[in-house]
């Protein structure tokens, strides 16, 4: 195989890689379903959850590229095996790994990728506790939100989700979290009577 055709082949790869990614846009997190309230696709769930990695990395002074690219790729292979909720791991198992390397093959990036998988799945480093502290804090975040408005069934969730936390970092995010009405960052930051008064 010719340079140019070995080049050619990474790049359609890394097109079908590119493609394969926005399928997380369409894979629902499967959990809501069973507390009745909220929905979200996993492309979301990355996101919020890359973003708390970075704080959490921040302060806990340690790589924050490190513990965003762990982040990032968490769920990467759920584009081909579906969100997997508690319920579901009961009774199923998935073959995540074998999923993510099958999505990698001729990009050049299955060895650093999959090293990623492998440290976020063992949560050796504290980079990866980080990490898993950031995938728990974003699920933390929105049973927070639900909570607010009305959904009860929602603590019975953040009574299993808060211990998962692994890192002091995590555990104070949390709490902060917990205590701050999900809604002030927008609606606290001017006078009531300003939603009355304004056109």
């Amino acid at each position: 195989m010719t340079k140019e055709s070995s080049d050619a082949s990474i790049w359609q790869r890394l097109a079908d890689l590119v493609y394969e990614t926005g399928m997380l846009r369409k894979t629902p997190r499967t959990g809501w379903a069973f507390l009745g309230t909220n929905q979200e696709n996993v492309a979301e769930h990355s996101y919020r959850t890359t973003v708390l990695g970075f704080l959490l990395a921040k302060m806990a002074g340690v790589d924050t590229a490190k513990v965003v690219e762990l982040c990032l790729f968490h769920d990467l292979h759920e584009a081909r095996t579906g969100d997997f909720n508690y319920l579901y791991h009961r009774y199923n198992t998935t073959r995540a790994r074998e999923a993510l390397q099958d999505a990698l093959a001729g990009t050049g990036l299955a060895d650093e990728l999959l090293c990623f998988f492998d440290e976020f799945s063992e949560k050796k480093s504290y980079e990866a506790k980080l990490a898993n502290d950031a995938d728990q804090l974003d699920l933390i975040a929105n049973l927070n939100g639900e909570l607010k408005k009305g959904n009860e069934f929602a603590r019975e969730w953040l009574d299993s989700a808060l211990p998962r936390l692994e890192t002091r970092e995590g555990r104070q995010l949390a709490q902060a979290l917990l205590e701050r009405d999900p809604n002030i960052w927008w609606y606290g930051q001017v006078p009531k009577a300003w939603w009355v008064h304004h056109q």
